[in-house]
Order: structure tokens, then sequence, then C-alpha cells
């Protein structure tokens, strides 16, 4: 089965064609700039090593469904195309950021689901309108095609109540769904399954913390192959400091800066969406530049790079407490990936709670199949690339399999 996968963002289209008959992708691509005066379409396709060919090229994209034709333009295209037609496409699997408490797993799109995709706008006014634009031009396009709603929170909704619950007037959520939600649900499901896979175990019989550590970073706690904790909470602004966000904050602070500077709550959003951070700390958002900065002595950027794994370390050992027992660690996303002192930082004097790093490996994981962890470890450390289009797609097939 052929599925294509959309990530819909506000100016953004990502798409990516799988066959699910060895999960291979069979192309891929990005519209940016949707709505600008001058649009960017890149697509690469992926189908054959000896016919691996990408094209990139700028034109006017007026709205998501000009993005939508461009990306089936390229799918089907005779240089770069790997299928004669959108008719070859047998389902589309759709990430949407926010599920509310409707989803607790993937669902084929309805005029139902639509309905409360739509209600959930308020808690993500940034990406579900996108993502039901993206639902509607693709049912449009692939009418025969059965369409599924993956949702980044879903994997979260597992959490016990006193996990999610914030201590605020009842109302606030009885009325407001006022609640800890959580996100990179999808990735995080993802590298859990890989890792309980290299334990040699189901995911129903291990305990994990997975740490996806890139531009937005979050933790989760995960007990016998479902989450019951994560860092984020009703927004992803909450928990881990992040390259452009603070993560936790005292509200009083807030209020305390809003009253001093006589900021808008429309002004202080900016503040804690694009000016915080990693960024509001030295200026810089991308971790490369900030241990390269560090090196060459500069204060603020060492002074970054403390507070950003010392967060990673409160909440990786609260959940080792919470789990009680944990299997192993994983590292995932941009940073947890590619950041091999980030990664040694966050496990520094473990050795005590059963987890031993191997430096060496640490340093080069993918000749030891991820594992960072010295041999006889009892604890486990994974660095596991995530591949939330994969995880999508496995979603949409296990729904239009049913």
């Amino acid at each position: 089965m052929k599925i294509l996968v959309i990530n819909c963002g506000s100016s953004s289209l990502k798409y990516q064609l799988l066959n699910m008959e060895g999960e291979r992708p069979l192309a891929s691509g990005l519209v940016e700039r949707i709505g600008e005066s001058m649009g960017k379409v890149s697509h690469l396709n992926r189908s054959d090593a000896s016919r691996r060919r990408g094209i990139v090229y700028e034109k006017p994209i007026s709205d998501h469904r000009s993005a939508m034709n461009e990306a089936v333009g390229q799918l089907t295209a005779p240089d770069t195309g790997v299928i004669a037609g959108p008719e070859e496409i047998e389902a589309v699997g759709h990430r949407v950021v926010h599920g509310g408490e409707y989803f607790q797993k993937p669902t084929q799109v309805d005029r139902m689901v639509l309905e409360a995709v739509e209600k959930t706008i308020p808690l993500a006014p940034l990406h579900n309108p996108a993502n039901l634009m993206g639902i509607t031009v693709a049912r449009e396009l692939f009418p025969h095609a059965p369409q599924v709603a993956v949702f980044d929170t879903a994997f979260h909704q597992t959490m016990p109540s006193f996990a999610y619950h914030y201590a605020l007037p009842w109302s606030y959520y009885d009325k407001l769904g006022v609640r800890r939600y959580g996100f990179h649900g999808t990735s995080h499901q993802y590298v859990a399954r890989e890792a309980a896979a290299r334990l040699g175990r189901p995911p129903s019989e291990v305990n994990l913390i997975t740490a996806h550590l890139g531009s937005g970073a979050s933790i989760c706690a995960i007990e016998k192959g479902v989450s019951v904790d994560t860092s984020m909470g009703m927004t992803p602004l909450g928990g881990l400091i992040m390259g452009t966000r603070g993560g936790n904050l005292d509200p009083g602070v807030i209020m305390y800066i809003a009253e001093r500077n006589g900021m808008s709550f429309q002004e202080i959003n900016i503040v804690l969406q694009k000016e915080s951070g990693l960024k509001g700390i030295c200026g810089m958002n991308d971790l490369r530049d900030i241990h390269a900065a560090a090196d060459d002595g500069d204060a603020q950027a060492q002074l970054a790079l403390d507070m950003f794994v010392y967060r990673c370390r409160q909440y990786i050992g609260a959940y080792f407490f919470q789990l009680g027992r944990v299997d192993a660690l994983v590292f995932t996303a941009g940073v947890g990936e590619n950041d091999a002192a980030i990664r040694e930082a966050c496990c520094r004097g473990m050795a005590t709670a059963g987890l031993t790093l191997d430096p060496q490996r640490n340093r080069d994981p993918e000749k030891h199949r991820g594992e960072i962890t010295a041999t006889g470890s009892p604890i486990k450390a994974y660095v596991i690339p995530t591949n939330e289009e994969l995880e999508i797609a496995r979603q949409t097939l296990g729904v239009v399999q049913k």
C-alpha cells in the first residue's frame, strides 16, 4: 500500500510518500512560503538510489491547494515522479498537532472528526487551522483514498488524571479544557517501539524515558509502553528549555513583566514563543553555535548550556523515581541524535542509578546500533533517530486495515 503523509503548517506543506511493503520512502518534499510573493518547492525522488533525483524551484504558491497540487505534480512528473497518477495513493495520513480530549488514537476522517478538530483550534490556534486545511484539500484531490488524522497529543492521553490536571479552579478544566496535553507524541511513540525492539521485548513490557531534544524539546516517561507523564503542558511552552521557548516559568514572572513594561498578552506571547529559551539567555538558539561560543569563553553561552542540561536532568531524574524501574533512556531529534556532549552531560553521574555511559560509543553510536552505554550496564541508553513520517504511515495503515 502506498501512503502519502502530509504535515501542513501555516505557510508550509511537508509530504512523504511511502510504500508500506518494506516501509520504503519513495519520495519526499517541502513547499514553503505559501501565500508569500514567491514560494519554494523542494522535492526528492527516493525510490531508487540509481535514480535518486532532487529538484528545487521557486514560484508563487497562493494557498495550500496550490501547494498540494505542486506536490502531486512532482510525485507524478516524468523526471521526478514515482507514481503514474494520484489514484495510486491508497491512503493519506495527516499530522494534526492537537486532538484535545477527543482523540486517544489515530482516526479516519469524517465530518464528526473534522468538527472535533475544529473545536480544538483555541488550544492550537497556529497549527490546527493549517492541519484542517491540509485535510480538506487532500480529500478533494484524493477522494478515493481514506484520510487518517494522527494526533501529536494522542500518545499522552494515557497520562493519569493526577499527572495532567493543574491545581486551578475546576471550571477552567471543565469549561475551557485547561490541562496538560503534551506534544511530540508521534516521535516518542516511534522511538519507544524501536527501543523495545532493541531490548528484544514487546513495548508492553518495557519502561522508558524518551528525550526528544531539538529546537522544540520534551521528555516522556513511558510505563509498559504507554505515556504516563511528559514535560510539555497545555501548550508546547512548558517543560524543558528550548531554542526560543523558556519552558517552565513561575506565572508571577509574566504578570510582573507585563505590569512593569506595560506589555499586552500578545507582546508577552511573542517573548515567550520567539525570544526566550537559549536565544533569550545567550542570543543564539542553535546549540552548535552555542557550543562554539562557549569554547571561545562566552560566559552567557556556557550558562545556556548548563541551564539546558540541568533542566533535562531534572526531568530524567524525576521520571526515574516515578517509574521505579527503567529499562532504557532514549535520545532523539536534532540535538538528541547529534550532540554527544549534551548526551554525556545529561548522563553524568548516573552510574549509581544503573546507567554507565561509554564515551566512545556515545561519540559514534551508529557503530553499536545506537547503544551508548557500556557493556553490562543494567540500564541502557540509546540514540534512535526519530521518523515521525513512518510512524504516521504505520498508524494510518493500522486504521485502514481494520
